[in-house]
């Protein structure tokens, strides 16, 4: 059903077909010919619709059965993260499908608090919220989330950010994504330099048996060289890294139907003659 639907969805959504195309060629434009990046960008149609479809059966996943839906690797890195006593901050992304993610964590090992931008629909946000708070998530709104979440923090609480997309120029800094520059939010790295609370990347790749694979990586090294601005680009840049990493390797499985680029550094207009 993902196949017909997707393929229908990239055929006639002539909008978001042009969104994430353009974003294909922006990221792939010296490495992946047209074509190629057509193939992805059909694969990755039918990637969401098969996220969406599986939505309705995440009611059915509990703590006895997760394992039917997802396998854990690296758990020992967010536990020796969580040793530190400082908290812990996960970096994710719109990436397999990160609501199954979510619940699945939470039903594996503990709750976590999660910062959200609430959808555009109030009854799609409430179904997509009771979902992601099955196992006991809580979510915050990513409004004037700062510091709330510094305050769960220091009480050694796990809180998760998705930080794959696009942010107004007052909420980012502009550092590189793929080929060219892109706005990213600052709000973890300016969290995790204030409070020396770890920063692991999660994400979860979806299996050839249907599953999906969750995988943690060992804590990222921050730099800290003392200059506050230097270090917030520096970090949300290795941010950017890791997340494109995964993206790289499955491509056909993030977001590409958002406009991650789309703003864009100060330019004064031209003077005229």
């Amino acid at each position: 059903m993902a196949e017909f639907i997707g393929r229908l969805w990239f055929r006639f959504d002539a909008k978001h077909r042009a969104i994430a195309l353009s974003n294909l060629e922006r990221a792939w434009r010296d490495e992946l010919d047209e074509n190629e990046r057509v193939k992805i960008g059909r694969r990755n149609f039918t990637h969401l619709a098969r996220v969406v479809l599986e939505l309705p059966y995440l009611r059915g996943m509990t703590a006895a059965n997760v394992d039917r839906f997802a396998t854990f690797v690296g758990a020992e890195h967010f536990l020796a993260a969580l040793d530190r006593g400082k908290g812990l901050l996960f970096l994710t992304s719109h990436f397999g499908n990160w609501e199954l993610m979510a619940l699945a964590f939470s039903l594996k090992y503990r709750p976590a608090y999660i910062v959200v931008r609430p959808l555009d629909s109030p009854l799609l946000d409430r179904l997509i919220n009771a979902v992601r708070s099955r196992g006991g998530n809580k979510l915050i709104d990513k409004k004037g989330s700062v510091r709330r979440v510094l305050r769960l923090l220091r009480q050694g609480k796990i809180v998760a950010l998705l930080m794959d997309q696009n942010v107004d120029w007052y909420d980012g800094v502009f550092v590189p994504f793929f080929k060219d520059i892109a706005c990213t939010n600052k709000a973890l790295t300016v969290m995790a330099l204030r409070t020396g609370t770890p920063v692991v990347p999660v994400h979860n790749v979806r299996q050839p048996d249907g599953r999906y694979q969750v995988v943690f990586e060992p804590a990222l090294a921050l730099v800290k060289t003392g200059d506050k601005t230097k270090d917030i680009e520096e970090n949300t840049a290795l941010l950017n890294r890791t997340i494109e990493s995964y993206v790289r390797r499955y491509p056909e499985q993030w977001f590409w139907v958002h406009q991650r680029w789309k703003t864009r550094p100060y330019q004064p207009w031209p003077k005229r003659v």
